[in-house]
């Protein structure tokens, strides 16, 4: 008869460790079903970072958004989305960082008449808690059909621009700024980058109905501290609904209004607005300011001013703009730095700014680049600085100034310059605790 003999092998490499403890399970469970049973607060702290470690980064945010404050998940999803990640412009946090750049990518790229406004009525809730700056530099006009003959030759003029006023304008912010209680800057732009062979005037249109609308937002935005509307063709008209909704704002402190359309009609608006609020910062940079608008500009720092600096490089003040400001810094007390940069002054200029040099304890920087001041100008600064222990910084490049004059005002400026720096050292402020 045979006999049967039955061996019973073990595996060697078995052993109880490789049994996954219950808890793993349970966190790989919880992770794998997140989007249908978010849990996550109901967990203990530990197995709360477990659980978002195996989270993904496609989840929906309507899912994540309010659940999940793990800064590790949200710099997770940011890197995936964003070859250039600094959150140190984000106050530190990545989730900050997450909702502030999502929500400028859909306004990016939102069209008016085709993009349903949901995509971005949605996301307030999700992402009010965390934006504190928007910067959109695109706002894209809606699609549509050319009416022209396509038989007829197009122009590259802006009389396209006003043809098309009625397709040209953008998407509304206002329903969405003032839902956000915590913003405090915005930078805007209206036009298309990279539009290339498709280019067309149209494209960069900032239409009376894109800017009433946004200076309702603005006056309504309690919170807003920066404002910057830039490169936009922001002419007279605009200036004066943006500027007349700006009086009396409660928090803005900056407002960025360079390389536009803005003439001394403008100007004239800004000057009210600078003795009705609490500006601090104004750039006009690259305007078509000539001297009636500097002074209402002058007439406004003169009056009543929080304003500390005012740029109005590349403009068209000229030497009656020059004086009226100078004038005004006789009495003014709060400015401290000055550009004038670019704006074809000479000797008449530097006359009045020689005595404002003697009198003023406040400006700390001035810059009179790329103007011709001459010989005469720069031995006129350099006797209003003889006693002058406060000014820091003073721009003569390409002024015509002789250069031993150049060589002594350089001296004055970097003693007092010196003499500040160490002034801190011994007096440090204060660092808050």
């Amino acid at each position: 008869s045979f006999y049967t003999r039955r061996c019973l092998t073990e595996d060697p490499s078995w052993s109880l460790v490789t049994v996954p403890h219950l808890t793993k399970l349970c966190i790989q469970h919880i992770a794998h079903n997140f989007e249908k049973n978010p849990i996550l607060n109901y967990l203990l702290p530990e197995h709360q970072g477990k659980v978002v470690d195996r989270l993904s980064t496609s989840l929906p945010l309507a899912v994540t958004a309010n659940i999940v404050s793990h800064e590790d998940y949200w710099k997770r999803c940011c890197i995936e989305r964003w070859q250039v990640c600094d959150v140190s412009n984000y106050g530190d946090s990545w989730k900050r960082m997450f909702f502030e750049r999502h929500l400028e990518n859909v306004l990016k790229f939102f069209i008016p008449n085709t993009t349903d406004p949901k995509q971005v009525l949605e996301l307030i809730p999700l992402c009010k808690g965390y934006v504190r700056k928007l910067e959109i530099d695109q706002f894209l006009p809606p699609v549509r059909v050319d009416q022209k003959d396509e038989s007829n030759d197009l122009t590259d003029t802006e009389e396209d621009a006003d043809f098309c006023e009625a397709y040209t304008h953008h998407y509304d912010l206002k329903d969405l700024i003032t839902a956000l209680p915590h913003l405090e800057e915005l930078h805007l732009t209206y036009g298309v980058k990279s539009c290339g062979m498709n280019f067309e005037w149209s494209l960069f249109n900032f239409t009376e109905r894109d800017c009433s609308n946004l200076a309702a937002a603005v006056k309504m935005c309690h919170n807003l501290k920066v404002f910057k509307l830039t490169q936009s063709k922001v002419d007279d008209d605009k200036i004066k609904v943006l500027a007349r909704n700006l009086l009396d704002h409660p928090c803005l402190l900056e407002l960025d209004l360079s390389h536009n359309l803005i003439r001394d009609n403008g100007a004239q608006a800004l000057g009210k607005l600078i003795s009705h609020s609490r500006l601090e910062t104004l750039d006009l940079c690259n305007n078509q300011i000539h001297h009636l608008g500097a002074q209402a500009l002058a007439h406004g720092l003169a009056e009543r001013s929080t304003l500390t600096s005012l740029n109005l490089r590349l403009n068209f003040v000229e030497d009656k703009g020059g004086e009226a400001i100078g004038h005004a810094l006789l009495t003014n007390t709060s400015l401290k730095s000055l550009h004038l940069g670019s704006n074809n002054l000479s000797e008449p200029t530097a006359a009045v700014f020689s005595q404002v040099l003697a009198q003023n304890t406040t400006l700390t920087s001035i810059n009179f680049s790329c103007n011709h001041l001459g010989l005469d100008g720069g031995k006129q600064l350099l006797e209003g600085l003889a006693n002058n222990k406060t000014l820091t910084e003073l721009d003569l490049r390409h002024t015509e100034v002789e250069q031993e004059t150049d060589f002594f005002i350089h001296q004055i400026v970097w003693a007092n310059r010196e003499a500040a720096r160490l002034g801190s050292l011994q007096h440090p402020t204060a660092e808050p605790l």
